[in-house]
């Protein structure tokens, strides 16, 4: 038989694992010997549970009360049976009866162990909740625990029951990290499952190159100095808008710090990846003519019905202000919400000043990942019927799924489940190498990783 003060050990040693108080450990386990009690004697018992940690014992007293006619077995005791234990006893009174903490036996131990187990998960899974609503853009760390399908399992250095992944879509797939790892990521989403929250963390999103400044600019923490906007084409290049609120502070300064070591950490943090830093401003001109830097501007013009912007720059500074592939122009239109129509002087000019020289720069592909369903090889038709009923339409929609996840469609066989987490490994596998072929953080800008707004004022 199992002791009390063998028990009041255990659940010490659990308190000091699982980080719990003494006091709430020791109410988890007086609700379970309750369910113990009402296992062994009835449902409706009623005891009192008594634990005094300075001698290690634990009292148990089953509380019944003397009636003339026993209706409750559990809670209720024949006066005649009563007046055995005290010839005093009358109807209405109530009996003690002590209860040797040994007499449980192996089953209502089991039956407290599994309810303070169950309220101890609960009580996880709140104070996760609890910790990690509200700290959503900030900065965590951990280790790479494991890596499924180019899903990364995280196992944080604090708070290490937390649930924490970085799914495929989120990370920069110009990184390789291996099981072991340290890691930095950011913290995207809280996500509720049935098995408790999980916690979604990015290293691709513009909300990490964010915290990592914040990290390393103290005004930023301080909040004298502010991000106002971020624009970012992942493993490539960044772009952010900053604005003081004291005068007598330069916020692109503040980034790119002495020498540029603030942006440089930063930058290396994101393996090389171009960060450029320019002053954030509340008229849409000049913060446009700001957002093209490295490039000069000449002129701007905005419409504000359609939220356009026409910007005119001189012959030399046009293949600059447009960026390889356009990245240039189209991380400034994100980073300004307005839509930028590039210009040069000559063709200005010759236009006289009117109508859009560029066709509308065209819509940024999906992740090259995300094709239908339909399209992927060796995806049988029966099995895309079934993914699609049930709202899974596209590669992007299911890469995160996990094998119970495909089982809980109707129509889906162990076979099928198989089929689809193999195709799933297959394709994240050669997406991680199609994406390492890529030259990290290369740019046809040039440029030193960061610069401020350099262009005349708007």
């Amino acid at each position: 038989m199992v002791s009390s003060a063998e028990i009041l050990t255990a659940f010490r040693e659990v308190s000091n694992t699982k980080q719990l108080d003494r006091a709430e450990l020791y109410g988890l386990l007086q609700d379970g010997i309750m369910a113990a009690l009402a296992k062994k004697y009835g449902a409706n018992v009623q005891a009192e549970v008594t634990i005094d940690d300075a001698k290690g014992d634990i009292k148990i007293v089953l509380l019944k009360t003397v009636v003339s006619a026993v209706e409750d077995p559990s809670r209720e005791i024949a006066l005649e049976e009563a007046r055995l234990y005290d010839e005093e006893f009358d109807v209405g009174d109530v009996l003690e009866e002590p209860v040797d903490f040994a007499v449980f036996g192996r089953a209502a131990v089991q039956a407290a162990k599994q309810r303070i187990i169950q309220r101890v998960r609960e009580g996880e899974r709140t104070r996760i909740r609890d910790e990690f609503t509200s700290r959503v853009g900030e900065l965590l760390s951990g280790e790479v625990q494991q890596i499924e399908r180019g899903k990364l399992v995280i196992m944080l250095n604090k708070f290490r029951e937390a649930e924490a992944i970085v799914p495929y879509r989120e990370q920069n797939h110009r990184e390789h990290f291996h099981q072991g790892e340290p890691m930095r990521a950011v913290l995207k989403k809280v996500e509720e499952t049935p098995k408790g929250p999980r916690l979604i963390l990015s290293r691709a999103d513009a909300l990490f190159v964010k915290a990592l400044f914040k990290l390393e600019v103290p005004e930023i923490q301080q909040g004298i100095v502010e991000i106002k906007a971020t624009a970012r084409e992942v493993g490539s290049r960044t772009k952010i808008a900053v604005f003081s609120r004291d005068d007598a502070i330069d916020p692109v300064g503040a980034c790119v710090g002495l020498k540029g070591s603030r942006v440089q950490a930063v930058v290396n943090e994101l393996g090389g990846e171009r960060i450029d830093i320019v002053p954030w401003s509340p008229d849409p001109e000049r913060f446009a003519k700001l957002a093209l830097a490295p490039a000069r501007v000449a002129r701007v013009f905005s419409d504000p019905v359609t939220k356009t912007i026409q910007a005119v720059v001189d012959e030399d500074q046009l293949s600059l202000a447009i960026g390889r592939n356009g990245q240039n122009v189209r991380l400034a239109s994100e980073l300004t919400g307005w839509k930028i129509d590039l210009y040069s002087s000559r063709e200005w000019l010759e236009r006289g000043g009117e109508g859009a020289i560029f066709a509308p720069l065209p819509e940024e592909e999906g992740d090259a990942a995300d094709v239908p369903l339909s399209e992927i090889e060796g995806m049988p038709p029966a099995t895309v019927a079934i993914l699609e009923e049930g709202g899974y339409r596209t590669l992007n929609d299911i890469i995160d799924l996990e094998r119970d996840d495909f089982l809980r469609l109707p129509g889906i066989t162990l076979d099928d489940a198989d089929r689809l987490m193999a195709i799933l490994a297959e394709l994240t596998e050669e997406g991680a190498s199609d994406d390492s072929s890529s030259s990290a953080g290369g740019d046809a800008d040039g440029g030193d990783g960061s610069s401020g707004g350099d262009g005349p004022a708007a």
